[in-house]
């Protein structure tokens, strides 16, 4: 064939010649288009050119049938792991308004990771005779804290702990109120007292367990702690529970359980079954000034008690 002839196929409405690939790699483009679309043949003709490589597939359909989930069975071990709760957060709109710092941020679950952070267990055991002045160490530490400066500068004083430095079990309270803040122990208020009938209920003594709060230092009107001021303290009460190594902890309320167990749960969802903390077994359950506002709630406690008595080995 003549030069000429390689360019009598030209395009009808430019009137431009082809080179014979372009041609090839228009064609080959089209097929392509025509397979994504969904068509998986094309009518025969005289005319049909054969790429090879090029491999039309019916298009695979999309099974629509709902997708079936096993139910995990019921564990058989004494504690769950605490309920993974956190949520991606949502990117900012547009002409939000000011987000808060930290310090104005109520307590509600936690972006920045675990205030107590877990682990397999406790770390290396110290000796009991030695229990009672690395506490006071520590005490002396949380009454000289100024990390938080509103706090510091509102309480008449701090409230450590107080209790067994041997204890079996720990009851891990909120907060200091008024009475705790003016006597420097936790839970001696009107809760306290009914948290004592609760542990003397148990065949029991305060001073046969350990009493702590997650937040040393009264808040103003006491109202809940911030974030900030629980991540500052929180190192305190993690040194106490690694001299004590409690079998049991109790959460009293929301804030310890959720502090504690890194969790958005509410306490009603998280009470009536053991977790594990390090090598403690955690029971949350609802928190005497609860109690108080709502005395039809004390029958839900003491069951909880009798969840602790029972793997106690209390009768």
């Amino acid at each position: 064939m003549s030069d000429s002839g390689k360019d009598s196929l030209s395009d009808q409405r430019t009137g431009r010649p082809f080179v014979p690939d372009n041609v090839a790699r228009a064609i080959h483009q089209r097929l392509v288009s025509l397979k994504s679309a969904g068509i998986a043949e094309l009518p025969k003709s005289t005319d049909e050119l054969k790429f090879p490589g090029l491999v039309l597939e019916k298009p695979k359909t999309q099974n629509t049938a709902p997708s079936i989930v096993a139910e995990r069975p019921a564990s058989k071990t004494k504690y769950v792991s605490p309920p993974n709760v956190q949520k991606a957060a949502r990117p900012a709109k547009k002409n939000a308004t000011r987000q808060p710092t930290p310090s104005e941020i109520p307590v509600a679950g936690y972006a920045g990771g675990a205030l107590f952070p877990p682990a397999e267990n406790y770390g290396p055991g110290v000796p009991v005779e030695e229990r009672a002045t690395q506490l006071e160490v520590i005490q002396q530490e949380v009454a000289g804290c100024t990390a938080c400066p509103e706090l510091a500068a509102t309480r008449k004083q701090t409230v450590f702990g107080v209790g067994a430095v041997h204890p079996r079990l720990v009851f891990l309270g909120e907060a200091p109120g008024a009475d705790e803040d003016r006597q420097g122990e936790p839970f001696v208020g009107a809760a306290g007292q009914l948290l004592t009938k609760i542990i003397e209920a148990m065949k029991l003594s305060r001073e046969e367990v350990y009493i702590l709060n997650t937040l040393k230092c009264r808040p103003p009107g006491n109202r809940n702690p911030l974030e900030l001021e629980l991540r500052n303290c929180c190192d305190f009460s993690i040194r106490q529970l690694e001299i004590l190594q409690p079998e049991f902890i109790c959460c009293l309320g929301s804030i310890a359980a959720k502090t504690l167990l890194n969790t958005k749960q509410s306490i009603g969802r998280l009470r009536g079954q053991f977790y594990k903390w390090r090598g403690s077994r955690v029971l949350a359950t609802y928190h005497p000034a609860y109690l108080l506002r709502s005395p039809d709630a004390k029958k839900h406690v003491w069951n909880d008690m009798k969840l602790i008595m029972a793997e106690m080995g209390m009768e």
